[in-house]
C-alpha cells in the first residue's frame, strides 16, 4: 500500500512551542501531505500563529480547534483522525523538535497491521528555556542539554535491524508524543476513548485496543528522532480514574470504545 502520511500535532496554550515544531516541519527531507494541528481550546495567539505559517507553508496546514473545557486531548485527537485526508497517521505532541528525517523514518517503516512507537529524546529544562528564547532548532548528537543523548543517533540501515525486534511488544511506554499507525486501523477500533479526561493513560488504552484488535508495534530505534521541549508537568488530578479505564480495556481485552470516532464531529 503506497503510504500518504499526515502529520498530527496537539497543542495547548504553547505558542512559542509549537513555533517550534512547525519550524522543523519546513526543514523534513520529506514532506508530509498535510499538518493538522489538534488544538485543544487554545487561545488567540495560537490561531494567529498557525495563520501566519498557513501564509507561506508549503503544504496544507489546518487549524482543527476545539473549546477549552478541561484536558480532552483524545476528543480533539479524534477530530484530526476524522479531518485527515492521508491513509498514514502520524501523531507528535506540539512540544517536539522534529530531525530532519522523521517524517520519511516513519515513512520508510510503516507496515500492513503495525503501528510505531517513536523515540523521544529529552531536552534539559534549562537548555530548553534557551532553546524557546533563540528559536534555535538546531539539535544532535553533541548538542547541550541532552539526556538521552544516544537516541539522537539517526542511521537508517542500522534501524531497520533494530526495530525489527527491539523494546516492548505491548502498551508499556507508549506515548503519544511519537506515534504513527494507519487510519484504517484506528477506524476499526473507534479512535481514542473520550472517556479520558485529565492527563494521562488516553495513548496506553487506545494501544491497547490496537493491540487486541491484530496491530503489532514495532518500536522506531536510530531513527524517526523526536526532540522534546521541556515543559512543566500535567495535572495528574484524574490520573486514577484514567487508570480504571485503562484496566478495565486490559481485563475485558477490548477492540472498541462505545465513546469514539462514532461520535466525534468536525467544527
Amino acid at each position: 500500500m503506497k503510504v500518504s502520511a499526515s502529520l498530527c500535532i496537539t497543542t495547548y496554550n504553547s505558542p512559542a512551542y509549537l513555533d517550534l515544531t512547525l519550524k522543523s516541519v519546513l526543514l523534513q527531507s520529506v514532506l508530509p501531505q498535510e499538518v493538522i494541528v489538534a488544538d485543544d481550546g487554545s487561545g488567540e495567539t495560537t490561531r494567529l500563529l498557525i495563520e501566519s505559517y498557513k501564509k507561506s507553508y508549503p503544504i496544507p496546514l489546518q487549524h482543527c480547534w476545539q473549546p477549552d473545557e478541561g484536558f480532552r486531548v483524545a476528543k480533539i485527537r479524534n477530530k484530526a483522525i476524522l479531518a485527515s485526508k492521508s491513509n498514514y497517521l502520524i501523531f507528535i505532541d506540539g512540544d517536539i523538535v522534529l530531525h530532519r528525517h522523521f517524517i520519511k523514518d516513519h515513512i520508510n517503516n510503516s507496515k500492513k497491521q503495525h503501528f510505531i512507537q517513536g523515540s523521544r529524546v529529552l531536552v534539559s529544562e534549562k537548555i530548553s528555556k534557551q532553546r524557546l528564547d533563540s528559536k534555535n532548532i538546531n539539535f544532535h548528537f553533541f548538542s547541550e542539554g541532552i539526556i538521552n543523548r544516544i537516541h539522537t543517533l539517526s542511521i537508517s540501515c542500522l534501524s531497520k535491524v533494530l526495530t525489527k525486534n527491539y523494546g516492548a511488544k505491548d502498551h508499556s511506554g507508549v506515548r503519544s508524543c511519537n506515534l504513527s499507525f494507519w487510519k484504517q486501523d484506528a477506524v476499526a477500533i473507534n479512535g481514542f476513548n473520550e472517556d479520558f479526561e485529565g492527563w494521562g493513560r488516553e495513548d496506553s488504552e487506545f494501544v491497547v485496543r490496537l493491540l487486541n484488535n491484530g496491530v503489532k508495534r514495532q518500536n522506531l530505534k536510530l531513527g524517526g528522532v523526536g526532540y522534546h521541549i521541556w515543559h512543566p508537568e500535567n495535572s495528574q488530578q484524574l490520573l486514577e480514574k484514567n487508570q480504571a479505564i485503562l484496566d478495565d480495556a486490559l481485563q475485558e481485552n477490548k477492540k472498541w470504545c462505545s465513546n469514539g470516532l462514532t461520535k466525534t464531529e468536525l467544527p
